[in-house]
């Protein structure tokens, strides 16, 4: 016999997800929310970054150049 049974592991103790009651399906459905919200924050994080980097890059390009004396 096969167990097809989802666990999940909190604190090093797995869980059933069937034997939890509704209130812990809830959290659990709640943190994956978050942690994919989290995942979806930190890749605009990278693109907002990437952009703040090549608008200085133009900026610097775009600048007059340094007068030595």
């Amino acid at each position: 016999m096969v167990d097809n049974e989802q666990t999940i592991k909190i604190d090093d103790t797995e869980y059933e997800l069937s034997s939890l009651n509704d209130e812990a399906k809830a959290q659990i459905t709640n943190l994956r929310f978050v942690e994919n919200e989290i995942v979806q924050l930190k890749a605009k994080l990278a693109i907002a970054s990437t952009a703040k980097m090549a608008y200085q890059a133009a900026l610097k390009n775009a600048l007059p150049p340094k007068e030595t004396h």
